[in-house]
């Protein structure tokens, strides 16, 4: 263990305590029902996983407008509430906390995914141009051009946060994330590439970042602050989305508002290992020195990698997404320095146990 102890050591704060420093990522897997409803091979799959001090879900719609994928859990009725019970029993059985990632997918959605009478909004009318949306039996589809929303539109999503949040808590979730990251709504806000309004949500800094902090300041005031973390995803490339002119002025901004709400976390996304820009270091080093709260770092950290940097302060957790995938015990096998299952990306998003549930542990291996 002393390898890496401070990884694998707990965290305790005033405001959260964990067993350890591991954080399991969010993952996008698909193995809801086609009515979005978690199963009970969701349940076992998170407690599988629970050596993780922190549990962060799959990103989980708010709205049926928030559905963008096939099979994605939603969080906005009660038969969904009902069916993630059993996850979050699973996950505190096991003596870890788990958060809810509320994902609302905005643009990056296709109608033939969504419940019926949901519409794909956006915060400008402006169609993808590269990325494709896959519908069961249908493979890739062309995503049609959005609807840009309307102040009332906007009103709406704010209320559609909070009830998904405190749906979140009424189902044993310790609390939620707020996905600002990864080119889904509330980045395409932040986001100038996606982003022409010339309301109070477009043009600056200021503006652009308005919808994140809306929600964030309205889901820390229904739930409560020590129960609201948020992802960001500076200089990130992903859905049509890229780097932008403005986004170290827009970042600083945004960091220093989520200070002022007193957030409990940032959870930093890095694209660098899956080849895409990296995280700029003055752009990380900014954000740590204008947020006190709890940085999570992620990007393709092996566990030498991870200690090293909470080694060096550069974060406080830190999150592991595909290795978390194929090695159900991860943190045994941290313990114990032992190798890996590789993961197989065929199952990634299939239905069904395969490249799921199914992947050793070390004592299984045997």
């Amino acid at each position: 263990m002393d390898t890496n102890s401070q990884l694998l050591s707990p965290l305790n704060t005033e405001r959260l305590s964990l067993k350890n420093k591991v954080v399991m990522a969010p993952l996008t897997r698909s193995r809801a029902t086609q009515e979005h409803i978690p199963t009970a091979i969701m349940s076992l799959y998170y407690g599988q996983r629970a050596g993780a001090g922190l549990i962060i879900t799959e990103g989980t719609a708010p709205s049926p407008n928030g559905v963008g994928y096939a099979r994605i859990p939603g969080i906005y009725n009660s038969d969904q509430v009902e069916a993630w019970k059993p996850a979050t029993e699973a996950v505190h059985n096991k003596g870890s906390k788990i958060f809810m990632q509320l994902m609302h997918t905005g643009r990056i959605s296709h109608p033939d995914n969504m419940p019926e009478g949901a519409k794909i909004l956006a915060p400008s009318a402006i169609q993808p141009e590269d990325t494709k949306m896959y519908v069961d039996g249908k493979g890739e589809l062309e995503i049609p051009e959005p609807t840009a929303m309307t102040q009332d539109d906007i009103n709406t999503v704010i209320e559609e946060y909070v009830q998904a949040a405190k749906n979140a808590i009424e189902a044993g979730f310790d609390g939620v994330e707020v996905h600002s990251a990864n080119g889904y709504l509330l980045d395409q806000f932040v986001n100038a590439g996606t982003n022409n309004r010339t309301d109070n949500y477009g043009g600056s800094a200021e503006n652009r970042s308005r919808l994140t902090l809306e929600v964030t300041a309205k889901v820390i005031e229904a739930i409560g602050k020590d129960k609201v973390g948020i992802r960001l995803s500076p200089n990130g490339a992903m859905n049509d989305l890229g780097p932008f002119e403005g986004q170290e002025e827009t970042f600083d901004y945004l960091s220093k508002e989520l200070e002022k709400l007193d957030v409990l976390y940032i959870h930093l996304v890095n694209h660098g290992s899956m080849g895409a820009p990296a995280l700029p270091d003055d752009i990380r080093t900014n954000i740590r020195n204008n947020y006190n709260g709890l940085l999570i770092l992620s990007g393709g950290y092996d566990a030498q990698e991870a200690n090293k940097d909470l080694e060096d302060n550069k974060g406080d957790l830190i999150a592991f997404g595909r290795k978390f995938i194929a090695n159900p015990d991860l943190v045994t096998r941290f313990e114990k320095d032992a190798s890996l299952n590789e993961p197989n990306q065929d199952t990634f998003y299939t239905p069904g146990k395969e490249g799921y549930t199914d992947y050793p542990t070390l004592e299984e291996s045997k």
